[in-house]
């Protein structure tokens, strides 16, 4: 093993860290909730554009220091494109050669980056086959898999170190109210929802952590049965969230609630985000403020104040001939219009 190339790859990676600030905790103010403040970690501002930066600065710090990575190595990466993206940005920092296995109706948006960050991709047609086929060229290409749905959990220190979670309670603090009721959180992995639901209880916080799942997804079940053979045939709609089969980097024992959010009502709420935030934001952030509305209207009805945070994964300009394509909506999600319509019922 080259140790003079491993030490100067962790270098570069947290030399990269060291130039990145903060993402954003944005606060929105709702009249309908009085008393009750919901605010998003806006993770759209890294980089790399979306949540996974830190997974994938994660992952590869994981991989070095555990000897899976050396110089030359070829890096494959089973995603549905936002991981990809990031991992493609850090492989090109310590200039190893990148393969992406995704599912073919990855958004367009999402294949140009890796390709920009010097990755290439390689196509399934279901999202089932990304694991079998990483698994083979890693093999073939004598380079690493770097599993995300294995290691995400595993890779990041959920104790602290300014981890997504100790970044939301340290950036709560002077708010009106610190600690928040519930955070609000979408799985994919499962990774960040297992950093969040650990620290929680690490730090003696009385936070509830709610899952939000997407439809063709296992992972509510999964919470309910404890059933680990769990399958879906069709992969999610919302990109990013939601797994076809029972990840091991999800664990169920952290979660205190999960709601089943269907596709439609994420979709009609990214595009009412838009008209609160004057910006777009991806499907999957739509489903986490699904999830957010949904237990800021629980607490109304029970005369509960406090906070509800939850994250905007990416921003939306990634899927502008997806989800904010009124077409593709229509042939692909359904129609929006009665979710349009319970969201301006809340807002009453």
């Amino acid at each position: 093993m080259n140790s003079d190339w491993v030490k100067h790859a962790i270098s570069e990676i947290n030399a990269d860290y060291q130039r990145s600030a903060d993402t954003h905790l944005i606060r929105l103010t709702l009249p309908a909730f009085k008393g009750i403040e919901l605010y998003l970690k806006d993770e759209s501002t890294h980089p790399t554009g979306s949540l996974k930066h830190r997974l994938a600065r994660s992952l590869f710090l994981y991989g070095l220091c555990n000897g899976w990575i050396k110089e030359g190595t070829t890096i494959i990466e089973a995603s549905s494109g936002s991981t990809a993206v990031s991992e493609a940005y850090f492989a090109r920092l310590l200039g190893l050669p990148f393969i992406a296995v995704m599912p073919r109706y990855t958004a367009k948006r999402k294949i140009e980056q890796i390709e920009f960050y010097g990755g290439r991709c390689h196509f399934v047609d279901s999202a089932c086959e990304i694991y079998e086929v990483s698994e083979r060229l890693a093999r073939d290409l004598n380079g690493h898999y770097m599993d995300q749905f294995t290691f995400a959990e595993r890779a990041t220190d959920w104790r602290g170190n300014n981890n997504i979670a100790d970044s939301i309670f340290r950036q709560m603090k002077n708010e009106p109210h610190p600690v928040p009721e519930c955070i609000v959180m979408s799985a994919g992995t499962g990774g960040t929802s297992a950093t969040i639901g650990r620290y929680i209880r690490c730090q003696g916080y009385d936070t509830r952590l709610m899952v939000v799942d997407p439809e063709n997804s296992v992972f509510m079940d999964f919470w309910q049965t404890r059933n680990a053979e769990l399958r879906s045939a069709t992969g999610s709609k919302i990109e990013g969230i939601g797994r076809p089969r029972v990840e091991p980097s999800f664990i169920p024992d952290v979660v205190d609630e999960i709601l089943r959010v269907p596709d439609a009502a994420s979709v009609a709420t990214a595009l009412w985000l838009e008209s609160q935030l004057g910006r777009k934001v991806g499907a999957s952030t739509g489903t986490n403020m699904w999830g957010a509305l949904n237990m800021a209207a629980r607490m109304r009805e029970q005369g509960r104040t406090g906070s509800i945070v939850t994250l905007l994964c990416d921003s939306g300009e990634r899927y502008l001939e997806t989800y904010y394509d009124a077409q593709w909506v229509g042939n692909n999600i359904g129609d929006i219009r009665p979710w349009q319509d319970r969201i301006s019922q809340l807002m009453k």
